[in-house]
């Protein structure tokens, strides 16, 4: 499945220096998975993942192909976007065809480069694009319950269960709060989303810091982990000119700078699985001589649509799943001895698919 995140921010705050180093870090990976530029303000970058090339090993697989995740650079944002200043129509436009959005705040101090705001204030940065967002929210609400008042009259089912949703939402919003903040119903999970709201998409904060706080934060970064807690958000530290510098050197390289700087592992790879978790996205594995692949499905998944991730006729045809725990395929060094331990399990259609299984399906062409 694909995911595309919206990297979000007012001027200044270093979103394109991040989207840069996504760019090129997806650029160097070009010869191990299938990379493409789609715009010059999109990239995909490999979701990293150790248990791949491990997985890989044991199999001797010959091509190794993670999981990817999409990145979109839209326009920086401008009080006042909601009613059309600076890109504003078409920044918003670009968010509502993200699945998730990354709010990049400055959380650093350099008298050579001018916050719009003329000051230093990552939660009033935040506070500032999501009262743009809630502002455009509420406009297109209300164009929409006037647009399917004919159909509600007319006792259309969804015109009426989309009203429901949409004063929900209306309602929520004039009270200063998100349409993320509602709790949707299993019933009307696909309503919900086709409302495509602007609010309604999970947000990560993604603290921008000078290369002194990279491991460890600032004062400014705490502001915002409290905010993000509050808001039940997600929450990352980065320094947007590290991870810059990191791009452009080698493996080797990049691990002894990283290193020097007291960091465990580039902040790009933080961000990406941060950006994972905040959608409730988990990995299975396919496995064999030719390839070891990562693919990407929701936490919850059935057996059947998880392999119609790989092609629509493994769903319609779906027979069962060959599984092996990943910790058993490791233990078992490889499937032979994951089977002699007794790890090697036929799974059916009401199968939840765990994350790191190691599947092979078998479905009726």
């Amino acid at each position: 499945m694909g995911f595309k995140m919206g990297i979000v921010g007012l001027p200044n705050v270093g979103k394109s220096t991040l989207f840069n180093a996504l760019t090129r870090t997806a650029a160097a990976q070009a010869a191990n998975f299938p990379f493409c530029t789609i715009e010059p303000n999109v990239g995909e970058v490999a979701v990293p993942d150790a248990r791949l090339e491990k997985l890989a090993a044991i199999a001797g697989s010959k091509a190794i192909i993670p999981t990817r995740m999409t990145f979109v650079d839209i326009a920086g944002l401008v009080k006042g976007a909601s009613k059309g200043e600076g890109l504003g129509n078409q920044f918003l436009a670009n968010i509502r065809e993200c699945d998730a959005i990354a709010h990049v705040l400055r959380c650093f101090e350099d008298g050579d480069i001018t916050h719009v705001e003329g000051r230093i204030d990552p939660v009033a940065d935040a506070e500032t694009i999501e009262t743009e967002l809630m502002i455009a929210d509420m406009e297109s609400i209300e164009k929409r319950l006037a647009g399917i008042a004919r159909k509600i009259k007319g006792g259309d089912k969804d015109a009426v269960d989309q009203e429901r949703l949409l004063r929900a939402a209306l309602a929520a919003l004039e009270q200063g709060k998100p349409a993320r903040t509602l709790t949707i119903s299993d019933d009307d999970r696909k309503q919900w989303q086709m409302l495509q709201l602007l609010t309604a998409k999970a947000v990560l904060y993604v603290c921008n810091v000078e290369e002194a706080s990279a491991a460890s934060g600032n004062s400014q970064t705490a502001r915002v982990a409290e905010m993000a807690a509050a808001q039940g958000a997600g929450m990352v530290v980065i320094s947007a000119r590290i991870e810059e510098e990191i791009s452009q050197l080698d493996d080797e390289e990049a691990e002894m700078f990283l290193t020097e700087m007291g960091l465990d592992e580039a902040g790009l790879d933080r961000l990406i699985r941060a950006g994972h978790d905040l959608l409730g996205l988990q990995t299975y594995f396919t496995i064999g001589p030719k390839e070891a692949r990562a693919w990407t499905i929701r936490k919850g998944t059935l057996a059947p649509q998880a392999a119609g991730v790989i092609h629509g006729d493994f769903e319609r045809g779906f027979i069962r799943s060959e599984t092996i725990a990943y910790d058993d395929y490791i233990a078992g060094n490889g499937e032979a001895g994951a089977r002699e331990a007794g790890k090697f399990r036929i799974e059916g259609k009401t199968y939840v698919v765990k994350d790191g299984d190691v599947l092979h399906f078998l479905f009726n062409a």
